[in-house]
């Protein structure tokens, strides 16, 4: 597999990850979101993944750009060349997923996702995991599909470093998170991974293995 942090640090017109930003958010905690019936502890799940997954250029929403940067951020991993039949299946698969994002958390129309209108239909996720919105259960088979990089049904502790030091983690810290998410296993299958990211966004236990799934150790 090709070092995701060389590739992606490669490409100039990509944003860096701000290590800090998550910091910063997880205290605006008792800004934006102090009002919603969400513990802390899933609040700051659910803002890791609003900041570092998804609002790609860091301007506090998430947009279709945010969808485009990430495109060109994944092939560029994955040494897919815009126009090639691997780019394409790409920009589809995450732009469906932007169009779905954008017609169940847009509140207000206005072409961007919000942190409240993305905790609030995280929140109503919860409630229910077994009915995910259509987007939810392409975006986690997306995420699969990449991190499974070499085709064989699961994922091991370098194919899933690979993808989410991309996003900016630390190679080490990646490790550690694959090592508590997996459970001493040397690889996560599809319906194991499947368990894993619900309970991520429903847990409220900070110890439970679905916690890891995004490759931080410690919320």
């Amino acid at each position: 597999l090709p070092c995701c942090s060389r590739a992606c640090l490669r490409s100039s017109n990509l944003p860096k990850t701000n290590p800090h930003l998550t910091i910063r958010c997880f205290i605006g905690i008792k800004g934006p979101l102090r009002n919603m019936p969400i513990s802390d502890f899933r609040k700051k799940k659910l803002l890791y993944v609003f900041n570092v997954f998804f609002d790609v250029n860091q301007s506090g929403t998430i947009d279709r750009k945010d969808f485009e940067l990430a495109i060109e951020k994944i092939c560029s991993l994955r040494g897919w060349a815009s126009g090639s039949d691997q780019y394409k299946k790409t920009f589809d698969s995450m732009i469906k997923i932007w169009e779905g994002l954008k017609q169940r958390a847009d509140a207000n129309k206005d072409g961007q996702v919000s942190v409240e209108e993305w905790a609030s239909m995280w929140d109503e996720y919860s409630k229910n995991p077994e009915n995910a919105l259509e987007w939810q259960t392409l975006y986690l088979r997306f995420m699969f599909d990449l991190e499974d990089a070499s085709g064989d049904g699961s994922i091991d502790v370098n194919e899933f470093t690979s993808v989410c030091s991309c996003y900016g983690l630390e190679a080490s810290e990646c490790k550690e998170a694959f090592q508590k998410m997996a459970q001493g296993k040397a690889e996560v299958n599809y319906d194991q991974f499947v368990a894993l990211w619900k309970q991520f966004f429903t847990s409220e236990n900070p110890s439970d293995p679905g916690n890891y799934i995004f490759g931080k150790t410690k919320f």
